[in-house]
């Protein structure tokens, strides 16, 4: 049995690595930047703790975690000649990540039910969406994705792999593990398709129905601009809602084969890396109450510093 993984580059080709960290380490930062000043300002700022806010506050600090298990240490082996991570380090990358990644679709979910109670039953709103049921929502989807996560990484980890120990991708994932296994792989086939399904499939249906009927209620808008101002947000949310859970879909819903490729590759970079850095710019920093929190909040830091 393998005590050790061998991660896979995207290029053996020394520039391509030291390019491809560049870029992994750019998205990195500005992802930690652009999220750790939306947790500062929603806890600073009195106005903004609201239903909506306090979901974006625990996003953000999902989305650094989320980012953080994978990018360093792909990072690191793109830049090196090591490319091992031990079955220790292996193993927590698969259970973050996988914990990560469905906290990430409970969150959205919630967030689309918050705007449609907001725009769609506006009056019951106060009623609806108070701070107990909110935190309720939080919880639950932690802890269930908690249990659903142990299991699942325990379920993979109990696999003899006594195969190669090259994982054909750049971090540690269950579908990439599977391959490797001599064991049967079935039942963790057939339970991992079955969870995401119920889970991704699930809350992208709860998802557009949602913002079907906030579409339906935004074009009974009197205004256009309030109309267009609607559709503006709405729609990036949905696309990048789309990809995340398209993605994630594309890589944990398909059979398992033998044969490494790059679009297995490409496409964990769309459900791992790409969600946690669009986040903050379509969710928060194009809202017009959080870039006023942010002007406010700068003000105050550069006359506090004089």
């Amino acid at each position: 049995m393998n005590n050790e993984f061998v991660l896979t580059r995207f290029s053996d080709v020394w520039e391509y690595r030291f390019l491809h960290a560049m870029l992994f380490l750019l998205m990195y930062l500005a992802t930690l930047m652009g999220n750790f000043l939306i947790v500062t300002i929603t806890t600073l700022d009195m106005n903004l703790h609201t239903p909506m806010y306090f979901f974006l506050r625990n996003l953000s600090v999902l989305d650094m975690c989320y980012i953080s298990a994978t990018v360093p240490k792909a990072c690191a082996t793109f830049l090196t000649d090591n490319r091992t991570i031990s079955m220790a380090g292996c193993a927590s990358q698969v259970f973050t990540v996988f914990f990560c990644g469905f906290v990430e679709v409970m969150f959205l979910t919630s967030m689309a039910h918050d705007r449609y109670v907001a725009i769609c039953q506006p009056l019951h709103y106060p009623m609806i969406m108070t701070p107990r049921i909110c935190v309720w929502m939080t919880l639950a989807s932690v802890l269930s994705c908690l249990v659903f996560s142990g299991f699942h990484t325990g379920n993979t980890f109990r696999l003899h792999f006594c195969q190669s120990n090259v994982v054909n991708q750049f971090f540690c994932d269950i579908p990439s593990l599977l391959k490797l296994s001599c064991s049967n792989t079935l039942t963790n086939e057939i339970s991992i398709f079955i969870y995401t399904f119920l889970i991704v499939d699930g809350c992208f249906a709860f998802i557009i129905r949602s913002y079907a009927y906030i579409f339906s209620t935004v074009l009974n808008f009197p205004m256009r601009t309030e109309r267009r101002k609607a559709f503006s947000t709405c729609v990036p949310h949905i696309l990048v809602v789309s990809v995340f859970l398209l993605s994630c879909a594309a890589v944990y819903m398909k059979p398992t084969s033998n044969s490494r490729t790059i679009q297995d590759m490409i496409t964990s970079v769309f459900y791992s890396i790409v969600p946690p850095l669009l986040n903050p710019i379509i969710y928060s920093l194009r809202n017009k109450h959080i870039t006023e929190a942010v002007k406010k909040f700068m003000h105050r830091m550069l006359y506090s510093g004089k």
